[in-house]
C-alpha cells in the first residue's frame, strides 16, 4: 500500500519534496521566495499544497501575501 502524501512537512521533509538541501531551502524561505511554516501548537510545519502553488507560480496569480 502506498504511503499517503503529507499535508503538512517538517522542515527536511519540505526540502526533501523539493530536491533541495534543508540549507537551500531554509534560504529561499527566509528571503521570502518561499511561504514560512505553519505553526500547529509547538510545531513548525509546512503546507505542501501551497508550496507546490508557490513553485508550479499558480500562487503568485492567487496573488498570496506572507
Amino acid at each position: 500500500m502506498r504511503r499517503p502524501d503529507p499535508i503538512f512537512a517538517a522542515e527536511a521533509t519540505a526540502a526533501r519534496l523539493c530536491d533541495m538541501t534543508a540549507e537551500e531551502f531554509r534560504r529561499l524561505v527566509e528571503a521570502g521566495h518561499l511561504p514560512p511554516p505553519r505553526v500547529i501548537g509547538k510545531l513548525r510545519r509546512y503546507d505542501v499544497e501551497e508550496l507546490r502553488r508557490v513553485i508550479r507560480g499558480e500562487a503568485a496569480a492567487e496573488a498570496l501575501t506572507w
